[in-house]
């Protein structure tokens, strides 16, 4: 049993991570090993994201006094919460982990204090992620400015062979 110390310190913890989050996905799951579970904090924390398991009475309590309040009519049964100040990591993360493991089933979340039900999470989750976003618009960039060089440099090579051509015929 947990004493109350520990609950104490676990509800800070929690309610100082769902403030700091753009992003909270709530999911259930029955009879993960802890082998999986490690999995998934590995998936997590690739994408930018943290999961936690807690017991739902304090992950409420936690969540009570965010903006993701909205978040606590799904601590249902066995529940864990994903969250990450990116605002996609946290779905992308468990949609990805629920279609490979069907022990874990994804129940809604919160993004920036807005309710979003288990299809909302699922589309949340195949957005782009920030850095995906950004990779893109970098990648977009240089694609244009390797296009904007190739122009400029044509018409002066094209100068130089008409120049070249000229002194040819003027020298023989």
């Amino acid at each position: 049993m947990v004493d109350k110390a520990k609950k104490i310190q676990q509800v800070a913890e929690l309610t100082e991570a769902f403030t700091n989050a753009t992003t909270v996905v709530v999911a259930n799951f029955s009879a993960l090993t802890i082998k999986e579970t490690d999995q998934l904090r590995e998936a997590a924390k690739k994408n930018g994201a943290k999961v936690k398991v807690a017991k739902n009475t304090l992950a409420s309590i936690a969540s009570k006094d965010t903006k993701h309040s909205n978040i606590i009519p799904l601590f249902l049964g066995q529940s864990l919460v994903a969250y990450s100040k990116d605002p996609v990591a946290a779905a992308k993360t468990l949609v990805e982990f629920a279609k490979k493991n069907e022990k874990l089933s994804i129940a809604g979340g919160s993004f920036d204090g807005q309710a979003l039900d288990k299809s909302s999470v699922a589309d949340l989750a195949s957005t782009p992620t920030l850095d995906q976003s950004r990779a893109k618009i970098v990648g977009l960039l240089v694609a244009s400015a390797g296009q904007i060089a190739r122009i400029v440099k044509e018409p002066g090579t094209q100068i130089a062979r008409v120049i070249s051509a000229h002194a040819s015929k003027a020298s023989a």
